[in-house]
């Protein structure tokens, strides 16, 4: 193996070196400072006569008489059923005291296309125990769902709840062959040290880590690191799925340091920039990462992404929300006003949504009246949102009887079902016996979005109500 010591220039966690032969692109790279320590990193570009290396531990220490070494092989990870249980850094080292890992198998980072005339549709049904998600935006296996926050807003305790209590219904599992278990592959990039030391509290103290392999990628870590942690985070997730049998919740967070990452490299390669700064290519970049949602024929496993995204300054049309809502299918929004209102988690469920809902929904799914219930909790909570509006303007007295009750199921709607609270873990009777009993509120002639034979098998009539609306006339 060839050593070099014709590094020409160093620019922020990108190394350039002159080389005599051609080198892979993406093959491994070893490099030795002056005093002996060893760096790992990775062919960025490859030219005929130097390569760009991108340092995974940053760049510090390294100098003109450091040596590089190519490896020949790219960047792989050691899988094994074992790394359930394991926490590990943004480069895939264990962190946890544990012992090294044994792998079965090195996989390749990249990862293979899954081919689309092998991909199984999702339509089966995964319960997070949260009610604005499970009720109406329904979470499917296979299916790639993020979720839309902004700083500040509570999107990691809503993570860790999720990673916490999904699980597959007993009922599809029976369907899907008993050997399928449920397993969490959660990914963080960028995150603070207290972040970090919150997710592995809740882990600990839940025990959700005994089906978890976590991958930590702090914010003094180094940029780079943070472009292959996703990767990681996906390779090991596929292993599970595709080679162990597991349905694998893969729970990314956050993806807007993945993307800011991206921009600081693509600054430091002296690329011509795109929106905001952000590299032109940053759109393929995401569909990779994205597109390795899904499941495949003749395979028992899935892989279904949650990754989470933080808008800067609230801007949905901002880059990174823009381009992942196109590759996604939906999307989940966390909201400021809830949140100022102590609803938790503050999911707003008029923007939000799931495009692969009604088909992971339904009899011998969830329910049989999912569906409706699901459409006429939308019609009646806009027509709330809409007439509190109209409140500012004309006042609350100045609505008709049926304006009110619809301003009153729209106030019960957030503080019911929606706020459940970080720790409750709804089934889905539960949360569409919760749906009911709002729609309850309304007169049966309002619930026009729902079939005859469901409204007499769930609608309750409210015997109080005709006293409150006599006095209130």
């Amino acid at each position: 193996m060839k050593e070099y010591q014709t590094i020409t220039e160093i620019s922020g966690p990108l190394v350039f070196v002159e080389t005599d032969e051609p080198i892979g692109y993406d093959e491994m790279v070893e490099i030795e400072t002056p005093s002996g320590e060893t760096r790992r990193g990775q062919v960025l570009e490859a030219a005929s006569d130097h390569v760009a290396i991108q340092v995974f531990e940053g760049t510090d220490g390294i100098d003109r008489d450091s040596s590089v070494r190519f490896l020949g092989e790219t960047l792989k990870m050691p899988v094994t059923e074992d790394l359930l249980g394991r926490v590990l850094d943004g480069s895939g080292q264990p962190i946890d005291g544990g012992p090294d890992i044994v792998p079965d198998e090195r996989h390749d980072i990249i990862g293979s296309a899954i081919n689309p005339t092998a991909r199984e549709y999702p339509e089966e049904f995964i319960q997070t125990g949260v009610s604005a998600i499970d009720g109406m935006n329904t979470l499917v296996r296979g299916q790639k769902l993020p979720i839309f926050s902004a700083s500040g807003l509570p999107h990691n305790e809503l993570a860790l709840q999720i990673a916490r209590q999904a699980t597959v219904p007993e009922e599809a599992a029976d369907e899907d062959e008993e050997e399928s278990e449920f397993a969490v592959v959660f990914g963080a990039m960028g995150i603070t040290a207290e972040e970090a030391n919150e997710f592995m509290d809740d882990f600990e103290r839940t025990g959700a880590l005994e089906r978890s392999v976590v991958f930590m990628n702090l914010a003094d870590d180094p940029a780079v690191e943070r472009t292959i942690t996703p990767r990681l985070v996906l390779t090991t997730a596929e292993y599970l799925a595709f080679e162990k049998d597991y349905h694998v919740l893969v729970i990314l967070t956050d993806m807007t340091n993945y993307c800011e990452a991206l921009r600081e490299i693509g600054a430091a390669r002296e690329e011509v920039p795109g929106r905001r700064g952000y590299p032109g290519y940053m759109y393929t970049d995401l569909a990779e990462l994205y597109e390795r949602a899904g499941r495949i024929d003749g395979r028992e496993g899935s892989v279904t992404q949650i990754p989470i995204l933080t808008m800067p300054g609230d801007d949905e049309t901002h880059p990174i929300p823009d381009l992942t809502g196109y590759i996604t299918e939906g999307q989940i929004y966390i909201d400021r006003d809830l949140q100022s209102q102590d609803i938790s988690p503050p999911i707003n469920v008029l923007p939000s949504l799931s495009r692969l809902m009604d088909d992971g929904i339904g009899e011998g799914l969830t329910r049989e009246d999912h569906a409706d219930v699901s459409d006429q909790l939308y019609a009646a909570y806009a027509e709330g949102e809409d007439l509190r509006d109209l409140v500012n303007i004309v006042g609350r007295e100045a609505l008709s009887e049926s304006d009110n009750q619809y301003l009153d199921f729209a106030e019960r709607f957030e503080t019911e079902f929606v706020d459940q609270g970080f720790t409750t873990d709804r089934d889905i009777d539960e949360t569409l016996d919760i749906a009911w009993d709002l729609l309850s509120m309304l007169p049966r002639s309002e619930l026009n979005r729902i079939g005859e034979d469901l409204l007499e098998e769930y609608y309750t009539d409210d015997e109080e109500q005709e006293p409150v609306e006599a006095t209130a006339d």
